[in-house]
């Protein structure tokens, strides 16, 4: 291993169109974070990468000597770090809760999209682009009950649906606008208009949905 000079301010290494890039770059957005964000081209990484992170995988989040280098440990350390606002609930259950929504969200539908991403064989990105089009449709009523997901307030659960629903048309997963799939629109409007939202996004990501309002 190389030495790893220090730093003294946040560094994060991001996949600008990356959907697990993207959901701590919103957190850092919420928070107000300062923050030296480098856009890396995955094909091509910086040697120093290789020395913060084992893995030598984007993102990787460094602040002065602590790498971090999987998303949700970095979204609850800032969440920790910087409290205000909070993004997890204060009570243990609730905050369990939490964890286990994004637990399903990368269970069930993260796999879904890498097979899309890696533009497996025709039958796979069929299936899987009719799978999550199925699950989202199926979910849409409960954003009829509350503002965000199962919450009043914006948690670290919605950081990371936001950058799945933002690239819906370049998943090639086209949802129908009906009756019952209004509260996801709705829901998707009230993400995408968010300050924090904006900001996180990249040049590469304004244009996966460069048409839209």
């Amino acid at each position: 291993m190389g030495v790893v000079a220090k730093r003294s301010s946040m560094t994060y290494f991001s996949d600008a169109g990356d959907h697990y890039s993207h959901r701590v770059r919103i957190v850092l957005a919420e928070k107000g974070v300062t923050v030296d964000i480098e856009d890396v081209d995955p094909e091509a990484k910086p040697a120093e990468l290789a020395d913060l992170n084992p893995y030598n995988s984007l993102p990787t989040l460094v602040d002065r000597d602590l790498s971090l280098y999987e998303t949700k440990v970095m979204m609850e350390y800032l969440d920790e770090r910087f409290p205000h606002p909070p993004l997890l609930p204060v009570y243990p259950v609730a905050r369990a809760q939490s964890r286990l929504w994004m637990y399903r969200i990368e269970r069930d539908w993260c796999p879904q999209i890498d097979v899309i991403l890696r533009n497996e064989s025709k039958d796979d990105v069929a299936k899987a682009r009719k799978e999550l089009k199925e699950s989202f449709t199926a979910i849409a009523p409960i954003f009829s009950e509350m503002p965000f997901f199962m919450s009043e307030e914006f948690t670290i659960v919605d950081c990371c649906l936001a950058p799945i629903f933002w690239r819906l048309d370049s998943l090639g997963i086209n949802i129908p606008q009906t009756r019952a799939t209004k509260p996801l629109f709705d829901y998707m409007d009230r993400l995408f208009a968010r300050e924090s939202f904006r900001e996180s996004l990249t040049e590469v990501e304004r244009e996966m949905r460069s048409t839209k309002k």
